[in-house]
């Protein structure tokens, strides 16, 4: 079989629809006087650390970072697996899902319990056509008329011969094409080639601002075009489908597994965490591991993985997305999305000097 992951330089895959590192800002720390940073931490422990926890809310500003101007995105997980998937990104003026494999009252409530409304989310982005990531898509758009759909032509006809969906679904379907970018409020947004066995499978990268944000819900391997969007991300949502071990030794039939294995099939643990470790920077702040299997995977064998391999490439200081003040202190978060509730509402947000 041959290595999952395929990956070249970035320099050569470079095309006219790319983002070219040097123009992509780094984010920074602002420089502060031990004794300011320490009188600012304490504060943060004795308010900042809990202020926004009532609602479940996790703001990932490092506490130094009251001091300075910041600007923001919010990201919420309904639901990551085989069971349904679907996840929110916006701003202050409303923002979009990705997927819709998730009962729509499940996202209203969701939404409601941070604040939010329907009204917030102004389109739908398809990543491809089995059942878990569109289950819900008609019943979203009949019931939210304002909301787009948008995916490529050959993924929109993928869901409505895979499904029996009503064909008024058109109506509301906004083609969209890979490497070419489009926008959803004030976010750009580039669909790109993903390796996986539904119909003209995409991941995502996604512009706000100083924000990049990339995400890979399904695939097999790691090819150039994901490795170049990964790379340039702050923010990366990836598959963990699997352990090997556990699949190997359970209880799905031989073909099956084989499916699972393949290079359009699903990514383990080990080549989640081996790729992770090759494209990790300082750029880096939060991996988000998603799609884990109820049958062959556990949150803390996927985390220990990631881990291991990000330690061995030098990257040790690792928070958990918990918005303790321990966690604040590292530079780069992990945490793995619930498989069938909602996420906390994770602020992410880039400082200014």
């Amino acid at each position: 079989m041959a290595r999952k992951l395929k990956i070249k330089s970035p320099k050569e895959q470079l095309t006219l629809f790319d983002f070219s590192e040097e123009f992509m800002p780094e984010t920074s720390k602002l420089p502060v006087h031990p004794s300011i940073e320490a009188f600012v931490m304490e504060s943060a422990s004795e308010k900042t650390a809990t202020e926004t926890f009532d609602d479940g809310t996790i703001d990932l500003m490092q506490p130094i970072n009251m001091l300075t101007s910041v600007d923001s995105i919010s990201f919420i997980s309904f639901g990551s697996g085989s069971s349904g998937n679907c996840s929110y990104i916006g701003d202050s003026t409303g923002g979009f899902l990705i997927d819709a494999g998730v009962d729509v009252d499940k996202i209203k409530e969701g939404l409601e319990h941070k604040g939010l409304s329907m009204e917030n989310v102004k389109g739908v982005c398809l990543t491809h056509d089995h059942s878990d990531h569109v289950r819900y898509v008609y019943s979203l758009v009949r019931k939210y008329r304002h909301i787009g759909v948008y995916c490529t032509p050959r993924t929109f006809n993928g869901i409505m011969r895979r499904h029996s969906i009503s064909r008024r679904l058109k109506d509301y379907h906004r083609p969209i094409y890979k490497e070419f970018p489009f926008k959803i409020g004030d976010f750009d947004i580039v669909a790109f080639e993903v390796s996986h066995d539904g119909t003209d499978n995409s991941g995502f990268f996604i512009t706000h601002g100083h924000h990049r944000f990339a995400v890979a819900t399904d695939l097999g391997c790691v090819t150039p075009r994901v490795d170049h969007y990964m790379r340039m991300a702050q923010y990366i949502m990836i598959e963990s489908n699997y352990d090997e071990k556990m699949l190997a030794e359970g209880r799905y039939p031989a073909h099956l597994k084989a499916r699972i294995k393949a290079e359009n099939g699903h990514l383990s643990n080990d080549d989640a965490a081996r790729f992770l470790a090759q494209c990790c920077s300082d750029r880096l702040r939060y991996i988000f591991l998603c799609h884990l299997s109820a049958d062959n995977n556990t949150p803390e064998l996927a985390l220990d993985a990631v881990r291991s391999a990000l330690a061995s490439a030098g990257f040790d200081e690792v928070g958990n997305g918990d918005g303790s003040i321990e966690s604040r202190r590292c530079g780069l978060q992990l945490m793995v999305l619930p498989r069938y509730d909602a996420s906390p509402l994770i602020t992410l947000r880039h400082v200014d000097d």
